[in-house]
């Protein structure tokens, strides 16, 4: 069964029962199992508990239209990473000894890092939803890692990508760009903010630095208050961005916001409260604003079974799955490795947050979404390239 008649099928059937088990489910000779290795407690859980639904669904409907290769049915092996790097590669060992033919996730760059060694050495393939981090496809001597695939953009990617809405859509020309030393996702997507918003005849006034966790931004806030500045990029996660934009707008600064996928959760809107998140736009991967029937299908299935939106963190987890069940059809079999070969070769695959190929270096061939929020709601969204 191809991957348009999985989805196209899958999306309009729901089941009750959950596909997730426990750990140490026996499971039928026939069943073939996925791992899932996600952040569910700690810092991110708020990522890897909707990848984690977005696999779900995808089991779900697939076992309800029918399983693969002919009727075998999946199963999910999930543990928690607790957003720990260590229990990453913890979690990817008992995922290796489950037997499993293909791991998603983590979310987050760390964990995966963790995670690559393990399943390199098993030769288990492995597709992250949502970690941006450059390199993490390649290996140190630049050689790509044959079993490590992902469906969401790279963090080069979009801060340029960034640098260029701002530049062709907000007229920007002086920029002001807040990095948190502490985060090589931030200080990555700075740079590569910089060098292209300067490659195409802006300036960078100035750049301020906080830290992780950090609250009271009002001192670095002050130092810009007074600069000409037409932009101000914020490339950090939700927890930090929320209070950075709920006190710069208290502060006067009213010059649009732009950031990066780590904006994308309720909570920015929530710790910056709706009446300051206006002029804010940011690189995503997915809008629930798309016409496209695979995305409204999406959502309607996600909202039936989960009664509640599906966003970003949903479509990702989902498409990552369906890429791997995608795969063991077109392999027509459940070995790790024949899986790992057809995700490589994977040329169009039509996943809820795009169309794709997978390239030469195991990354996915497809524009940005810039969304754009006036009074915390999401009131468009438009592809955007850095190419």
């Amino acid at each position: 069964m191809g991957i348009k008649n999985i989805v196209k099928g899958a999306l309009a059937l729901l089941m009750v029962a959950s596909a997730t088990v426990p750990a140490g489910t026996v499971f039928a000779e026939e069943e073939v199992k996925i791992g899932a290795n996600y952040e569910l407690s700690g810092d991110a859980a708020s990522y890897g508990q909707k990848m984690l639904e977005g696999l779900e669904l995808a089991v779900k409907q697939t076992n309800e239209n029918g399983g693969v290769l002919d009727g075998k049915q999946l199963g999910i092996v999930s543990y928690d990473n607790k957003s720990d790097v260590t229990e990453a590669a913890s979690v990817a060992s008992r995922l290796v000894t489950d037997g499993v033919v293909g791991v998603v996730g983590p979310a987050l760059t760390g964990p995966s890092e963790a995670q690559i060694p393990i399943l390199t050495e098993a030769e288990i393939p492995n597709v992250l939803p949502a970690a941006t981090g450059d390199d993490l496809t390649l290996a140190g001597d630049e050689s790509v890692l044959e079993y490590i695939f992902r469906v969401c953009f790279k963090n080069s990617y979009q801060g340029r990508a960034g640098a260029v809405f701002a530049t062709d859509n907000l007229n920007a020309k002086n920029a002001v760009v807040l990095v948190d030393q502490g985060s090589d996702y931030s200080r990555g997507l700075a740079d590569n903010f910089k060098e292209e918003f300067e490659a195409g005849g802006g300036n960078i006034v100035t750049e301020e630095s906080f830290q992780t966790g950090d609250t009271d931004y009002s001192a670095m806030l002050t130092k810009i208050l007074e600069q000409d500045f037409d932009v101000l990029y914020i490339p950090a996660y939700y927890t930090e961005a929320g209070l950075i934009i709920k006190q710069a707008r208290e502060m006067g600064i009213e010059q649009p916001i732009v950031g990066p996928d780590g904006f994308s959760s309720e909570v920015l809107v929530e710790l910056a409260g709706a009446e300051n998140a206006s002029d804010v736009y940011y690189t995503d991967h997915f809008s629930t604003k798309s016409d496209e029937p695979i995305v409204q299908e999406f959502l309607d299935a996600f909202e039936a079974e989960y009664d509640k939106p599906g966003e970003t963190w949903h479509a990702l987890g989902y498409d990552a799955a369906m890429l791997i069940i995608d795969a063991i059809e077109r392999a027509g079999s459940t070995d790790p490795k024949a899986i790992t070969q057809a995700i490589a070769d994977t040329e169009e695959f039509e996943g809820v947050t795009g169309t794709f190929a997978i390239d030469e270096e195991h990354n996915p061939v497809k524009p940005a979404v810039m969304i754009e929020l006036q009074n915390g709601e999401i009131v468009s969204a438009e592809n955007v390239s850095a190419e």
